[in-house]
């Protein structure tokens, strides 16, 4: 009902113009990736996440734009594993396309940044959640609807300490990102007052824990590696999904698991259905036949945030629609129960962290009790004192 009210009001102010159809093009520029391996029977292979999403915000923007005579369309360009994104970049300069979602990690990120003809050109990161991108490696023509690992760890850590779950044990993978999360984990627990009694890496490499003896290996290794002084939780930092789910249940404590697997902070989750989200989580499910991942949702939330800024403004100029974006005025809604907005220091979207359990959702972040001057929002991440970003 309120979708309809809300699309009655804008085909009441559009005036006689809105016959009269402009059509902005949105670039998205994806890359190829070998999908995870299933590591459990549940899980599926996902090829398209990330694109998915930008589909729907898509078919979101001209939904809501055929009421003011404005059309969206979406111009995509997949890259193979070794290829650049300079030349990608520079067609969509050439076709005067001036919004591009980069599902790009952070180093194919910067070389778009960089590419000659991406300076006229606004970028919307929805993939890389590395905060050298929030910091010194932070670029003008960049704006992140993907959070940030810190604004993911303050997320948890904020919901941990109001639990006064306070002593942590942290278990960290091998990989970079698993040491960039960890590292926003400890930022974090001193942030908000937490103890980290023990941080270990993780060494043990268990085997398949499908194959016919997988789980006995896992039951009797586990314990082992988590055979540690007391503490509350076990919060793990497994971003490459190679470890942190077999520690549910195989413990030497019996300890709650949190962190990148367990108890999760996520910018989106499957399992959210407050404020509206239900509503999207279908209208996602019945175009993609599977269920919104958090690149799915960043990228919808890039493609929403140019329609928004249009619709708002009654016009598709897009140094209208950038500036509008950037500013204090613009608000989306994005099925967290808050209007998020962009920072104006590093570009990051400011955004509810879920904290979500395999088939409920747990918690949001910010917590009660957590306060800022001007938004308890900008209590996750990085804040603009702190900030080493310089525009």
């Amino acid at each position: 009902m309120r979708l309809m009210l809300a699309l009655l009001y804008l085909l009441l102010i559009a005036g006689p113009g809105a016959a009269d159809e402009q059509t902005m093009v949105i670039g998205y520029i994806g890359q190829q990736r070998k999908p995870a391996l299933p590591l459990g029977p549940l899980d599926e292979a996902v090829a398209d996440d990330g694109l998915q999403g930008a589909r729907l915000g898509i078919a979101d923007d001209d939904s809501t734009g055929r009421f003011l005579g404005q059309k969206f369309r979406l111009e995509e360009k997949i890259l193979a594993p070794a290829e650049a994104p300079a030349d990608a970049v520079r067609q969509f300069a050439n076709a005067g396309i001036d919004f591009v979602i980069a599902d790009l990690d952070a180093g194919q990120l910067l070389q778009a940044s960089a590419a000659p003809g991406a300076e006229q050109m606004t970028l919307l990161n929805s993939r890389a959640p590395d905060d050298v991108l929030r910091q010194q490696d932070c670029r003008r023509n960049v704006l992140h609807t993907i959070p940030s690992r810190a604004m993911l760890a303050d997320g948890l850590a904020q919901y941990l300490v109001w639990k006064r779950w306070q002593r942590w044990f942290l278990l960290v993978g091998p990989h970079p990102q698993d040491q960039a999360m960890a590292a926003a984990f400890r930022r974090a627990a001193a942030r908000f007052g937490a103890e980290i009694t023990t941080d270990q890496p993780w060494t043990f490499r268990p085997a398949n824990g499908r194959a016919d003896t997988g789980h006995v290996t896992l039951q009797t290794e586990i314990p082992a590696v988590t055979q540690v002084s007391d503490y509350d939780v076990l919060v793990v930092a497994d971003e490459a999904d190679e470890f942190g789910a077999y520690l549910e249940g195989r413990t030497a404590l019996p300890r709650i698991v949190a962190g990148t697997q367990g108890l999760v902070a996520t910018g989106w989750s499957a399992v959210s259905e407050e404020w509206g989200a239900t509503q999207l989580q279908a209208r996602f499910h019945r175009q993609a036949g599977r269920w919104m991942l958090p690149s799915d949702y960043a990228a919808w939330l890039a493609v929403r945030s140019i329609g928004e800024a249009a619709t708002r403004l009654h016009s598709l100029d897009p140094a209208a629609i950038g500036k509008y974006m950037r500013g204090d005025a613009f608000l989306l809604a994005g099925f967290k129960g808050q209007g998020l907005s962009f920072r104006a220091w590093d570009g990051q979207m400011r955004q509810p962290i879920l904290i979500a359990g395999p088939r409920l959702l747990i918690s949001s972040s910010p917590q009660p009790g957590f306060l800022h001057q001007r938004t308890p929002l900008d209590t996750l991440g990085i804040d603009l004192e702190e900030s080493t970003c310089k525009f």
